[in-house]
């Protein structure tokens, strides 16, 4: 196991070694490469490709050619594979590849290690997998592990899974060339300010780091309405967007990618200038192995973390949701008890009320268990005849860690000592030393913390005008049971709700702050909040425009909602018309994890009662959405009572994701 620095030169160990196997092979066989993402998986072919190395990779996004692969493969024609952890979980790849060439594999290299050990920052399941991989091979194939983020517990941990005759190799982790700031600045309009006053200054082109996807976007929105050449990236993007952003970022062709973790592991830049955090990430590992991006091949490179108020709020929330739940494994190995003959994830979501990455979260974390207490076959799972026993004590742990971890990295950005010492520190390195280039150790900013109070004017504007689309439902989640649908699987053109908008995403730093105070702490929307949306709807101008309104009622808060909508509709100049009124009591939505309850539990809650104006489009109020299967239910009745076209408007969307 060979754990070297950010930038050290690890991958060109492994291509030697594969190329110098096969050399000695007569030019048979090859090494298989195990990588975690596929912006890592391409920089890997490109260097492969500049050292003579025949690499291909079998991956989701690259479908195409397979074909193509699996032939030079039974040719013998490659000399390195590339492939996902995920694709060992894969029972088609498994039979249809990996046994034929298991025989010819000359060397196993397993690429960011530390995704094995689920002590480590960023555990994968399927990783286990690798040590199954291990069984099947000769006990003379050489096994490289490569990564620069283990401390010594993710080693130890390591060393289980691979064996006790895992040799370590660890070197000095300092990065000579990096020069770090921390800057504190609690509002996201403050550091949107920051941005804007310093970017120009940040040498060359390089990566701002954002802790969501929709943080990703607004932080992208913001600099270039002042003129900045940035770009997403995140893993809702398509791969070939993603792929082509890559490479312009390689090419010094943007100023910055403005990127969540999709773009973190092993993508190399060479001459990356600079890594800005707009939020601090959840451990120290997480932060050394984003800002190893940068400064590879140069004297000097600029590390700034910028840190936030709603930084623990969204790492708490990650923290939350990294392990299931007991109670989510219990339920689905419960439902898999009563189903002998087993059940597809669409079936579980019926049977258990789970959200389908709560469902695929459980199944990952069961089929990674060795024995495993399930087996896939085709798209079912079934209960395998195995002892199973949730390691609840190991959970426990592994959260007070991460909380560890979190505390850790607060403790960072308050650090009085020279910074790259408190992440070397931190990753157990033996070599630690302070580094005399961060604006600890010489005493003074690197890049000015100060920031523009007219400019924070603007971005806080910017944030309040920063409105989120309600795409509409087309389908219902299923039709059996329900009597809305009528039977049918696509909800009628004729029956849906138009695009809405919110006005904010909940919590956020326009808006949402004001939301979640009026919701919970005042039982009161603001005039401020009409005021926001009356101006939001000038902007949208939906058309064909709503001549009244109503709103989304409720039994536990009759009069919160209705009292908005009302002083909504009177600053819009239209009538208010409380004409949906909730029949029975339901259990609150968010209580509800997928879409097949969600709907059952609305299903004939409501009912419209038609007016004289009925037929004229309509404006439908809630406070905060989320799946949005109440606006969707909703305007279906008032379209089925004759309403016109209906225009969802939300105070607040809830959403958080990471990716």
């Amino acid at each position: 196991m060979l754990v070297q620095r950010t930038g050290w030169g690890k991958s060109i160990v492994y291509f030697i070694a594969a190329r110098l196997l096969r050399e000695q092979n007569g030019n048979k066989g090859l090494s298989l490469l195990i990588s975690p993402l596929l912006s890592l998986m391409r920089n890997q072919i490109e260097m492969a490709e500049r050292m003579g190395i025949h690499a291909e990779t079998i991956h989701s996004a690259n479908t195409e050619r397979w074909d193509a692969v699996e032939k030079q493969l039974l040719g013998d024609e490659i000399d390195l594979l590339l492939i996902s952890p995920e694709r060992l979980a894969n029972a088609d790849f498994y039979g249809r590849v990996l046994q034929q060439v298991a025989p010819r594999i000359l060397m196993l290299i397993v690429d960011e290690a530390h995704c094995i050990s689920d002590w480590g920052h960023d555990f994968r399941p399927d990783y286990r997998r690798i040590a199954r991989v291990l069984r099947l091979l000769p006990r003379n194939i050489p096994v490289l592990a490569t990564t620069a983020t283990a401390n010594n517990r993710v080693v130890e941990d390591i060393r289980q899974q691979l064996g006790e005759e895992l040799h370590i190799h660890r070197g000095a982790l300092a990065r000579r060339s990096l020069r770090l700031q921390n800057i504190l600045l609690p509002s996201q309009a403050e550091r949107l300010a920051w941005l804007a006053a310093h970017l120009d200054t940040l040498p060359g082109s390089g990566i701002i780091y954002t802790l969501t996807v929709a943080d990703a976007e607004r932080v992208t929105r913001w600099l270039q309405t002042k003129g900045f050449d940035v770009h997403p990236y995140h893993a809702d993007l398509e791969n070939p967007l993603r792929e082509e952003l890559e490479q312009k970022l390689l090419h010094n062709q943007v100023k910055a990618l403005v990127a969540t973790v999709a773009l973190g592991m092993g993508f190399d830049k060479p001459d990356l200038g600079f890594v800005v955090h707009f939020q601090r990430p959840g451990s120290v590992v997480h932060y050394y192995q984003q800002i190893g991006r940068a400064g590879r091949s140069l004297d000097s490179a600029i590390i700034v973390l910028l840190g936030g108020e709603e930084d623990d709020e969204v790492i708490n929330y990650f923290i939350r949701t990294a392990f299931p739940p007991q109670a989510h494994t219990e339920a689905i190995l419960r439902a898999l008890r009563q189903s002998p003959e087993g059940l597809s994830i669409v079936e579980m979501e019926r049977k258990v009320n789970l959200s389908r990455q709560q469902i695929d979260k459980v199944l990952r974390l069961l089929s990674s268990e060795t024995p495993s207490p399930i087996v896939q076959t085709g798209s079912r799972f079934v209960l395998a005849p195995v002892p199973y026993s949730i390691d609840v004590e190991r959970i426990q742990k592994l959260t007070a860690l991460r909380r560890a971890e979190q505390e850790q990295m607060q403790q960072y950005m308050q650090s009085a000592e020279c910074l790259m010492l408190f992440l070397q520190r931190a990753l157990d390195d033996p070599h630690a030393e302070p580094c005399g280039k961060c604006a600890v150790c010489i005493g003074n900013p690197i890049v000015s913390p100060m920031v523009d109070e007219q400019t924070v004017r603007e971005a806080v504007h910017f944030l309040r005008r920063s409105e989120i689309p309600l795409e509409p439902r087309k389908m219902w989640p299923s039709r059996e049971g329900l009597s809305i649908c009528r039977g049918q699987g696509t909800i009628p053109e004729s029956l849906r709700a138009e695009e809405g908008r919110a006005l904010c995403l909940w919590g956020d730093a326009g808006w949402g702050a004001l939301v979640k105070r009026g919701k919970y702490n005042h039982g009161f929307y603001s005039d401020e909040l009409v005021e926001g949306i009356v101006d939001m709807v000038k902007r949208w101008n939906p058309q064909p425009v709503p001549q009244w309104v109503t709103c989304v009622p409720s039994l536990r808060h009759p009069h919160l909602v209705p009292d908005f909508a009302r002083r909504l509709a009177e600053s819009l100049g239209l009538p208010f018309v409380p004409c949906v009124h909730k029949v029975r009591e339901t259990r609150p939505q968010k209580e509800m994890q997928n879409s097949f309850h969600q709907v059952h539990n609305l299903d004939g809650a409501f009912e419209v009662h038609s007016w004289e104006g009925m037929a004229k489009p309509v404006f439908l109020v809630d406070d905060v959405v989320d799946s949005g299967w109440t606006l969707t239910v909703i305007a279906v009745l008032l379209r089925q009572a004759g309403s016109g076209a209906v225009f969802p408007i939300a105070l607040a969307k809830q959403v958080l994701r990471g990716g």
